[in-house]
C-alpha cells in the first residue's frame, strides 16, 4: 500500500477536484437559434373544458412529429403565468422548427399534416400561426 503524505493527498485532492470543471460547459451564455423558420400554433378548443378533447388534439399533434422537415418540436399548455401582455386562453401550443421557408411550404403539404387537419379540425374553433424567421 502506498504511504499517503500530505503532498500526494494535496495533489490528488486537486486532481480529483477539477474533474466537475471539465465535464461542464463553461461558456453557459444561451445560443442563439440561427437559421431556422420558426412555426407556432395556437388551438382554442370548441369544447375547452373537455379533457378528451384536449387529448385527442395532443394525439393528432403527436403524428405530426413525423414528418420529416421538422427539426424540432413542442407541444405546449399554457404556463399558467399571469402578467398583462400574457394571453393564456389557448388550450394548447404547436411549436416547431424547419430548416427554412422551404421545407415549411413542404411541411404544410405533406400528407401527414393534410391527414391532420382533416382530422382532428372538428375539435378547435379558432387557430393562430406565428411564423418567424430570423431579424438578425
Amino acid at each position: 500500500m502506498e504511504n499517503t503524505t500530505r503532498r500526494n493527498f494535496i495533489k490528488t485532492a486537486a486532481a480529483a477536484s477539477t474533474l466537475p470543471l471539465v465535464a461542464k460547459n463553461i461558456d453557459s451564455k444561451p445560443k442563439a437559434m440561427k437559421s431556422i423558420f420558426v412555426h407556432h400554433v395556437f388551438f382554442w378548443l370548441k369544447n375547452p373544458s373537455s379533457q378528451a378533447d384536449r387529448d385527442k388534439l395532443v394525439e393528432g399533434l403527436m403524428t405530426l412529429t413525423k414528418i420529416k422537415h421538422i427539426k424540432t418540436w413542442h407541444i405546449g399548455v399554457p404556463a399558467g403565468t399571469s402578467r398583462e401582455v400574457i394571453d393564456g386562453s389557448y388550450a394548447i401550443s404547436w411549436l416547431n422548427t424547419l430548416k427554412d421557408r422551404t421545407a415549411q411550404d413542404a411541411y404544410q403539404i405533406d400528407p401527414i399534416h393534410l391527414a391532420f387537419v382533416d382530422n382532428y379540425k372538428h375539435l378547435w374553433e379558432k387557430v393562430v400561426v406565428y411564423d418567424s424567421i430570423d431579424a438578425i
